[in-house]
């Protein structure tokens, strides 16, 4: 090899030119540097060593090296050497292998060990290593983000493997679990009707970071760059990289955005007794927040560790990691895992005006990207209806909690009822932003899945070996009378009207709809709320369901049409809150007209809503009593002859559960029975000169 050049500090990482690769890491205590190069991933040691001469290759806290002659596909990796001096955040292995914290790609040994990096001695041959790429070289067939509106999304959230791993899938055995059998899939998407797939971690993680199991979720990162390896079919640790961009221009070829869910809150290198893989030895004292006695980390996220997000040198990570999947990978969002972490201070303090929060939201790389904020931390920092910035939209668990209450049957439950279909206005009406601004759920990856949440009253998490204590204990669920599955006609005809409701409420909200991969065809996990380390048929999309449950698919699929439609508040408009309550005529009734029933023993509502630009008018009725009520109907013919016609009811048996509005059937009486625990939705065409009065608060 020709000798190695000096190189420079910028940019960090290893960046490929015509004559060679140039090699920069951030390191401010590190007493030496050496680069190691790899002739192959399960190599039992680095074919060189190339030892970084602090007098040639530091520039300030930035080791440089240019190595002459190497290409892309080099595998790669760090050891530094300085004190290990934990009261003192100091944490230097000198034998342990480190990972490029600017990676590009990742290559996993076969006989990888988590383990071996918490211990002493030279972990080589099992530790994680980098690879050298060039992200320039793919041709994008002039694909660019979609930058769909959020007014018109419907997401969907998803475990990229979990989609297609199971062999019922009818994607081939190399392909299952993979990003190219994702693509043999978007079909699927297509037809259900929804906008966007919201996909849980996709970057490098420990599978290895889980107690006795293997951590599926994928929620322990060690790089914020490298597309995660074991989601490819392929076996070139570079392969990854262009199979992701594979993925995500087929998706958006067929009109799906793509949003990556990121964790920017913590680290798979734990507490203080985790691996040393990456950021802990190189620079333990700026990566992490540390306690006071800096032998601690500081555990907002329940992982052990906290990244220090508004640090300089993490925040320019972070930016940079999000910069180059837009830019690179041409993502369209970002979904924030435990976003609220990222207003700490480096004490852990919550700021009024996050800089890292902030330079996400004004940086001009980023500007049109989907900005989503999981708004709480494990610390009990709960910022839902109060995140910092501008363009933020939040998962609203208030939503999830108060739709699980109304449809249970708790009592105190019609208000907030109320509140959450117009956009949660209690928690946004104070800002001046569309409605959309609530990304709503009534499930999701962490929790029960949509058919646990009508099938068990408890977690049934044995099976994580944790002896049911993990998962959340408050899940406002109910079992419709029987715990776990049922043969009892009776019940199961319950629980299916339910998940409908369900549906439909989410559907028909103000806001944007959020729908857990599965619900729609009643996926199981038998009870088990916190199923993050199953790798299995208890968490894989299972497709024999999309037959079985075809009414409840179907139902799904027009809903999600109808809601494109955008009918229910503005078509083709978008709607701030203050609008929607000043521009919309909403009238609410209980089962008499104009007599809703706010007290806390109601668990009925109805509602008729008008828009000015909207081409029906909406008459809505929702029935979480246990016994069947009749609604007073407005009048339901106008000198036009415009008639209602029934579009849901979902205690109606398929297909008249629900109707497109070309074939829903007219009502002509004046008076509707709903049934116990249901919800319907009757809709009237306006003609172009029908216009409503003044809006009735």
């Amino acid at each position: 090899m020709n000798a190695v050049h000096a190189g420079q500090p910028a940019p960090l990482g290893a960046t490929v030119s015509p004559g060679g690769v140039n090699f920069s890491v951030f390191s401010r205590s590190a007493t030496a540097i050496e680069l190691l190069l790899f002739d192959k991933v399960n190599a039992a040691a680095p074919a060189e060593t190339i030892r970084l001469d602090p007098t040639r290759h530091r520039t300030y806290h930035y080791w440089h090296a240019f190595v002459p002659g190497l290409r892309p596909g080099q595998v790669y990796a760090f050891r530094a050497d300085g004190p290990f001096a934990p009261e003192a955040g100091l944490r230097f292995d000198r034998q342990k292998v480190l990972l490029d914290p600017y990676g590009l790609a990742v290559a996993v040994p076969d006989a990888y060990d988590r383990a071996a990096a918490t211990q002493p001695g030279d972990n080589a041959s099992v530790a994680m290593k980098s690879v050298v790429a060039d992200p320039g070289t793919y041709d994008w067939e002039d694909d660019t983000p979609l930058k769909r509106p959020f007014v018109e999304t419907i997401v969907y959230e998803m475990h990229v493997r979990g989609f297609t791993a199971n062999p019922n899938s009818g994607v081939c055995a190399e392909k299952r679990g993979t990003y190219a059998g994702l693509i043999e899939k978007i079909p699927y998407l297509k037809d259900l009707g929804v906008t966007a797939v919201e996909l849980l971690p996709v970057y490098q993680f420990d599978p290895q970071d889980a107690p006795g199991k293997l951590n599926y979720w994928g929620y322990q990162p060690i790089s914020f760059f490298a597309p995660h390896h074991a989601y490819s079919s392929r076996k070139d640790p570079l392969a990854v990289i262009d199979e992701f961009r594979d993925m995500v221009k087929a998706l958006h070829r067929a009109g799906l955005e793509v949003i990556l869910d990121v964790v920017f809150n913590h680290t798979t290198e734990g507490g203080q007794h985790g691996p040393t893989m990456c950021y802990r030895g190189l620079a333990n004292e700026f990566y992490y927040i540390l306690e006071d006695d800096k032998s601690r980390y500081a555990d907002y996220t329940g992982c052990g560790n906290t990244l220090n997000a508004n640090h300089p040198i993490v925040r320019r990570l972070i930016k940079d990691s999000l910069r180059y999947w837009v830019a690179e990978m041409h993502v369209d969002g970002f979904r924030f895992d435990l976003a609220s972490i990222l207003s700490r201070d480096e004490k852990g303090r919550p700021l009024p005006n996050p800089p890292v929060l902030w330079d996400i939201e004004s940086d001009p790389w980023l500007a049109g990207t989907k900005l989503i904020a999981e708004a709480w931390d494990a610390a009990g920092l709960y910022q839902v209806g109060n995140f910092v910035g501008d363009s933020w939209t939040e998962w609203n668990g208030r939503f999830r909690d108060d739709v699980r209450g109304f449809l249970k049957g708790n009592d105190h439950s019609v208000s907030a009822i109320a509140t959450r279909l117009l956009g949660s206005p209690d928690l946004y009406g104070h800002e001046n932003r569309e409605a959309e601004q609530s990304i709503n759920f009534v499930a999701c990856h962490d929790g029960f899945t949509l058919n646990d949440v009508v099938s068990y009253n408890e977690k049934h998490n044995d099976a994580n070996g944790e002896n049911n204590r993990d998962g959340a204990n408050d899940n406002q669920s109910w079992n419709c009378g029987i715990e776990g599955p049922t043969d009892d006609p009776g019940v199961e005809a319950l629980r299916e009207r339910q998940i409908k409701n369900f549906f439909t409420l989410e559907l028909l909200a103000a806001g944007t709809p959020m729908l857990l991969m599965g619900d729609e065809v009643r996926h199981t996990q038998r009870g088990n709320n916190n199923a993050y380390c199953h790798d299995s048929e208890l968490t894989w999309f299972d497709w024999d369901l999309v037959d079985r449950h075809a009414g409840l698919h179907r139902f799904v699929k027009v809903l999600n049409g109808f809601r494109q439609r955008r009918d229910v508040v503005a078509e083709g408009d978008t709607l701030t809150l203050g609008e929607l309550l000043d521009r919309a005529h909403i009238e609410w009734h209980g089962v008499a007209l104009n007599r809703p029933d706010w007290g806390e023993r109601s668990h009925s509502l109805a509602f008729t809503v008008r828009s000015l630009r909207a081409r029906f008018l909406l008459h809505g009725m929702l029935n979480a009593y246990w016994e069947p009520l009749t609604f007073e109907l407005p009048p339901g013919q106008d000198g036009n002859g415009q008639r209602w016609r029934r579009c849901i009811d979902t205690a109606r048996r398929p297909p008249d559960d629900i109707a497109t509005w070309a074939d829903a059937p007219p009502i002509t009486a004046d008076a509707y029975e709903v049934q116990p625990r249901s919800v319907v939705l009757l809709a009237r065409a306006l003609p172009s000169a029908v216009r409503p009065g003044a809006s009735t608060r």
